[in-house]
Parts: structure tokens; sequence; C-alpha cells
């Protein structure tokens, strides 16, 4: 299987959202994971309340049953949107949180970059 057939196995198991969509979540309780490196986001700005998980934890910080879980980001009733910069990676990790019982894990379509095209907030890191 190549990269393209999993990413496409992925996101058929996600309803993934816009930007705008996302924000409004986030403002209904959704939390937003930010999984980006930290030069990325030291060069692109942040969205304000994301919450910051590196990629290599990210399953351990929300998988409710982990010693090392984090509460802002294990509780399987709570939404988790998760944001990459362009949204290819973070489709992969939001199935992964499926598979992991966090069964409203999503991505945001387009990552960072269409959070910032649509004209929401960022700031500088």
């Amino acid at each position: 299987m190549g990269i393209d057939q999993l990413l496409a196995e992925a996101r058929a198991g996600l309803e993934r959202v816009t930007p705008a969509q996302a924000a409004e979540a986030i403002a209904a309780g959704a939390v937003l994971v930010d999984i980006r490196s930290e030069s990325q986001r030291a060069q692109d700005g942040l969205v304000p309340g994301a919450v910051f998980i590196q990629r290599n934890v990210l399953e351990w910080r929300c998988d409710p049953g982990s010693p090392w879980h984090d509460e802002r980001v294990s509780d399987p009733g709570r939404r988790l949107i998760v944001m990459c910069d362009e949204g290819f990676q973070s489709s992969l990790a939001a199935a992964l949180l499926k598979r992991i019982g966090l069964t409203l894990a999503t991505d945001l379509d387009g990552g960072l970059q269409a959070w910032r095209a649509a004209g929401l907030p960022v700031e500088r890191a």
C-alpha cells in the first residue's frame, strides 16, 4: 500500500472540518491539537488556545489508559481536531486516535495554512 492509499483510507473514516467549522467546534468545547514542529510554529505562528503536542507522543498523551495521558486531550467524549501545516499528517494522526478509542477525533482540512487563509486568528510564536 502506498501513502496515497493510506491517506485516502484514513480520511474515509474522518469527518474532516473546514477552518470555519473548526472555529465553531472550538467555541463549543472541542480542542484543537497542534502537532506541527517547533520550527513551523515559530515560522507561521500559533492558533490561540490550541494545545501543542509533539507528533511523536500524540497517542500516549491522548490515550486515556496511558500513564502519560494529558487530561486536556484524553477524554473520549470530547471532540479533538488535529492540526498540522497543510492537513496531511493530521489526517493520519486523527485516524490513529480514532483507533485508540477517541471516536470524536478528526482533523482540520488544509491545516494551519487553510486556517490562516480563512482569516482566522494566528499569533506570533
